[in-house]
């Protein structure tokens, strides 16, 4: 039985919320952040500066990723200027493409190689990682996040190409192998057993830790006890 006492991968809390973040800094199996344009939307976040900057306040000692929303790469290069001077924990995601298709690893390279800290996102090919390791080679700490979970959408199994993106990257030890958007919690301890240093996860899944380890007897008869519960609350007849 897998245990989360046995786990080498990080766990970073993907999210917007202000106060889940913040809640989730208390926890201890959680070792970093990550957030986007499109979750902090979502979150109802109209002041892209100020989140920041009250996060990065909240939480000064575990890695923060932020995304740049430009699409061309002097402003992307812009944009990742001003993040990364909102704290040494803060990585600059940048994303492998813009959204007309057009290779960013020029700018990542330059970036990498300037100091700047970045999360590369949005990743999904093997050619990808190839490209953003070589990017990368020689410059700065980074994170390179392949959607494991948007490759699984398609109906492809993600973890043989996260394996391979694993070997890829050990020539550039600075660039750890990130596991973005995982579906289920199966899918933290198969990061794990590849060697994937680091895998994103939502609040929903998070909450679902706790089952970990669950007796399955007893998690068939709850479920029951639910569906029996729901139908009496619904007042069904037939």
């Amino acid at each position: 039985m897998c245990k989360l006492s046995d786990l080498k991968i990080k766990l970073f809390a993907d999210g917007a919320d202000k106060a889940e973040m913040l809640s989730l800094a208390l926890h201890p199996l959680i070792s970093g952040f990550t957030t986007n344009p499109t979750l902090m939307r979502k979150a109802g976040v109209t002041d892209y500066r100020q989140f920041a900057l009250d996060i990065v306040k909240a939480i000064p000692d575990r890695p923060i990723s932020f995304e740049v929303f430009a699409d061309d790469s002097v402003g992307m290069d812009r944009q990742a200027r001003v993040i990364t001077s909102w704290g040494p924990n803060v990585y600059v995601k940048i994303p492998i493409t813009n959204s007309n298709g057009i290779s960013m690893c020029q700018l990542i390279h330059d970036l990498s190689h300037r100091g700047i800290k970045v999360n590369i996102t949005a990743m999904m090919t093997l050619n990808q990682v190839r490209e953003v390791s070589t990017a990368v080679a020689g410059g700065a700490s980074c994170y390179v996040s392949v959607f494991a979970g948007r490759i699984a959408d398609t109906g492809r199994d993600p973890v043989p190409i996260m394996a391979e993106a694993v070997e890829i990257l050990r020539a550039t030890p600075h660039a750890k192998l990130l596991w973005a958007s995982p579906r289920e919690v199966l899918n933290i301890f198969q990061a794990d057993s590849i060697g994937c240093h680091v895998i994103t996860a939502t609040g929903d899944i998070l909450k679902k830790l706790s089952l970990i380890g669950r007796d399955l007897d007893e998690y068939s008869l709850d479920t029951a006890r639910m569906f029996y519960h729901d139908a009496e609350q619904a007042g069904y007849s037939l």
